[in-house]
């Protein structure tokens, strides 16, 4: 073989090129030639399926199964507790007011307590998960009737305070506070004949709040995009209301003597009866979103909440009218709806966090809009509305 004649003129440690050859891989390859690829499985517009997809469908993902969409930053158990000091707070301030009416004084005095306790009890806990005492002031500067929390603040800021007077008259009544305050206040004595008649203002006052305020924290949270949440919409108002009712009879009814402790008693059932049956449509209703109240800690937490709840509800059904069982059931109603308002909670975040409920939910929908524009179009294909469903 013949040797191909060189220039003398290529640059050092360069190799001659042959003319017409190109390049070339290691194994003589020709590289200015591309590789024609092999067709697999004799597809193709010759193996007689021209109506193979050329591109594949898409499929609703999250990206590198990251949360797609951002969960509340709340502060736990702040909040959880906040929801049932509020709902508590407020079924008592309406037995409270039922009770100055109809000959009831150690049941009103309980109730005017337990709703101040916790009215007072509820502003501090949103005011720590603020951050900021002037937070909760900059919520006020602003009325919108279409944000459930605008509308909460108007509803905690006058409940509070009346709630919070009653229960302060209502300490007048004892002699070393009454006492201590007419050192600071000396113009007490002369107004104290119309202590009853503003202790049953500001009950009547704060029973008129009563019901917004143990059930406005439902529509708070229903209204946000977190799946599990805003899919029962229609029954964590109904949930919120009856384990306020159970809390609220539980604490007034182990508080008070059980002579007259009646109408706690069957409000407290009442709630009880309302919160399961609510409770039950919301675990089992929903499809995939109602699966967090079933599994992980929020599963855990409304297991118990059952269990106590139902325990107490038997414990007072049974043996209200007992001193001993008064305690008992109201103590077991009132950790049922802390523990209610905690596995909610739970369950809330648990479904923000995870993409599934989110994207199976936007894929069913999806899917039944596009089946509805097709029955529309008078065709049985889903997929040839496509086009007319965005």
């Amino acid at each position: 073989m013949s040797e191909q004649p060189t220039s003398g003129n290529e640059p050092a440690g360069e190799a001659p090129l042959t003319p017409g050859a190109g390049w070339h891989r290691a194994g003589g390859e020709d590289l200015t030639k591309p590789r024609r690829k092999r067709r697999r499985g004799g597809g193709g517009w010759g193996s007689g399926n021209r109506e193979a997809a050329m591109v594949p469908d898409a499929e609703f993902s999250s990206y590198y199964g990251r949360q797609i969409i951002k969960s509340p930053t709340w502060k736990n158990p702040e909040v959880p507790i906040y929801f049932f000091m509020g709902g508590a707070a407020g079924t008592s301030s309406v037995i409270a007011a039922l009770a100055e009416f109809t000959g009831r004084p150690k049941l009103a005095r309980n109730a005017e307590y337990a709703a101040g306790v916790g009215a007072l009890a509820s502003v501090v806990l949103l005011i720590d998960d603020l951050g900021r005492p002037e937070r909760f002031l900059h919520m006020l500067r602003v009325f919108k009737p279409t944000s459930p929390l605008s509308v909460g603040s108007y509803i905690l800021s006058p409940f509070s305070a009346l709630a919070s007077a009653a229960a302060a008259v209502r300490l007048l009544d004892l002699k070393p506070v009454y006492g201590l305050a007419t050192r600071v206040l000396p113009f007490l004595p002369s107004i104290s004949g119309a202590f009853p008649v503003l202790r049953k203002a500001s009950a009547v006052g704060a029973a008129a709040f009563g019901g917004p305020m143990a059930t406005y924290t439902a529509v708070l949270i229903a209204n946000t995009a977190v799946p599990s949440w805003h899919a029962p919409y229609d029954e964590l108002p109904f949930v919120f209301a009856g384990s306020a009712m159970a809390a609220g009879g539980g604490v007034t009814m182990a508080l008070t003597p059980v002579d007259e402790a009646g109408p706690s008693r069957k409000v407290a059932l009442t709630g009880v009866a309302l919160e399961l049956a609510a409770m039950h449509r919301v675990e089992h209703g929903h499809g995939i979103v109602s699966e967090p109240y079933s599994i992980g800690k929020a599963g855990k937490l409304l297991r118990a909440a059952k269990t106590a709840t139902v325990s107490g509800a038997g414990v007072t059904a049974l043996l209200g009218r007992t001193r001993a069982g008064s305690v008992v059931g109201g103590v077991l109603l009132a950790t049922g709806s802390l523990l209610t308002r905690m596995g909610v909670f739970e369950a809330g975040m648990a479904s923000a966090k995870d993409p599934k409920y989110t994207v199976i939910p936007q894929r069913a929908r999806l899917e039944a809009r596009q089946a509805e524009a097709a029955a529309r179009a008078g065709t049985d294909d889903p997929h040839e509305a496509k086009s007319v469903v965005r």
